[in-house]
């Protein structure tokens, strides 16, 4: 889906001004010495396209770019902090071996699970623990609220959990929940063997 969502916007972005592009200077080339003042006019067109063009193509490549882990912690705090919850983190380990993607994956998790928080458990303290293991990068999402919710359709549509899940099982990760006291989600995800190679970590 992705994909077939950047080709459309390539398709249209690009497609378009790149005809318009060629057509215009197929003009100017033509009226160069008919008509110079004309095509100095359409060459003045060609470079405005051109300029629009590319900026397009970076706001197309930023959104394609994902989302940090560091920015989406930031994000969760003003969310948070919005919403009268005391935020507490904790990261044992920055995580050193996890890919853009599955840095990605783990970002939109996060953001998902504190929505969570904020909609459904009515929790005063919210506490995000990040710890880098050798074999996988785990994230606990814990509050001391009461997620209104029966076991039984936690994975409903309702509350994302089966998005989260779906996300991790791509990357082969998972996803566990507690509810014993608040509600704790766990979130593993495995590391990213040619980042660890390359550090020399076995």
């Amino acid at each position: 889906e992705e994909r077939q969502r950047i080709a459309r916007d390539l398709h249209d972005t690009l497609g378009q001004k790149l005809s318009l592009i060629g057509l215009k200077s197929d003009l100017a080339r033509k009226l160069i010495y008919k008509d110079p003042e004309q095509a100095r006019t359409e060459l003045k067109s060609v470079q405005q396209t051109a300029r629009t063009s590319l900026n397009e193509v970076r706001q197309i490549v930023s959104s394609m770019k994902g989302i940090r882990l560091k920015d989406e912690l930031g994000n969760v705090r003003q969310i948070l902090e919005a919403a009268g919850i005391e935020f507490v983190y904790e990261e044992k380990e920055a995580p050193k071996h996890i890919s853009l993607l599955n840095e990605n994956i783990v970002s939109m998790c996060i953001k998902e699970a504190v929505t969570n928080v904020v909609k459904h458990s009515g929790a005063k303290v919210c506490r995000i623990t990040i710890q880098q293991l050798w074999k996988e990068v785990v994230i606990t999402v814990e509050d001391d609220g009461s997620f209104q919710c029966k076991e039984d359709r936690f994975f409903s549509k309702g509350h994302g959990l089966l998005g989260m899940r779906e996300r991790l099982e791509f990357a082969n990760g998972c996803l566990a929940i507690d509810t014993a006291a608040g509600t704790k989600l766990t979130m593993r995800i495995p590391n990213d063997s040619k980042s660890k190679e390359k550090d020399g970590s076995r």
